[in-house]
């Protein structure tokens, strides 16, 4: 389509080269006396042979440079809308961009909040979870302490029966010690012997 647009263009620029040169030609012959006799603006047949030189240029040219010229064009013009389109791509990609940010920035007073909310909450748990452990810990503690407690307690009473046990035995012997009289002692020494004997 644009390489019609562009043929067209250019056959239209050598239609219009060629009107002008032969409207030159018609207004030098218009000028001139028919090459009978004056010389001031006179047409000459060499400056025929000029204008026929030159359109037959212009012509050659056309020819010659029709296709590549064409082609320039076409590819400029192509490059052209190759860029304005990237350009329009880039810029729908920068208006989407924009749209998102400002609906990211819209929504970040509620995300901000949301993410504090978040935090807390997840304080709160860990807050839950260390005071769990640390009364499991305490409780372990406390049984640990008891059980010592009553080891300590087991041993001190196990200590205390021995001392009164040992504190008995020794009043017991100077009780009787003090209650028994030599005469007692003889006694008590002769029956055991009799039973040793016997």
């Amino acid at each position: 389509m644009k390489k019609r647009e562009i043929k067209k263009g250019l056959l239209k620029s050598f239609s219009y080269a060629a009107a002008y040169v032969f409207s030159l030609y018609g207004t030098a012959l218009a000028s001139s006396d028919g090459g009978h006799g004056g010389v001031h603006n006179a047409w000459l047949g060499i400056d025929t042979a000029k204008v026929l030189n030159f359109g037959i240029l212009i012509i050659a040219l056309f020819f010659i440079a029709r296709k590549p010229v064409a082609e320039f064009f076409s590819s400029r013009a192509k490059g052209i809308e190759d860029e304005i389109k990237g350009l329009e791509q880039k810029k729908a990609d920068a208006e989407k961009k924009l749209a998102e940010y400002q609906a990211s920035f819209k929504n970040l007073d509620q995300e901000s909040k949301k993410i504090v909310e978040e935090y807390i909450k997840q304080g709160e748990e860990a807050k839950l979870r260390i005071l769990a452990e640390a009364e499991a810990q305490a409780a372990k503690l406390e049984a640990m302490a008891k059980r010592n407690i009553e080891q300590e307690f087991k041993s001190a009473k196990a200590k205390l029966q021995q001392e009164i046990a040992e504190k008995a035995m020794t009043k017991a012997e100077e009780l009787i010690k003090a209650s028994i009289s030599p005469d007692d002692q003889d006694k008590l020494v002769d029956e055991y012997l009799k039973k040793v004997v016997a």
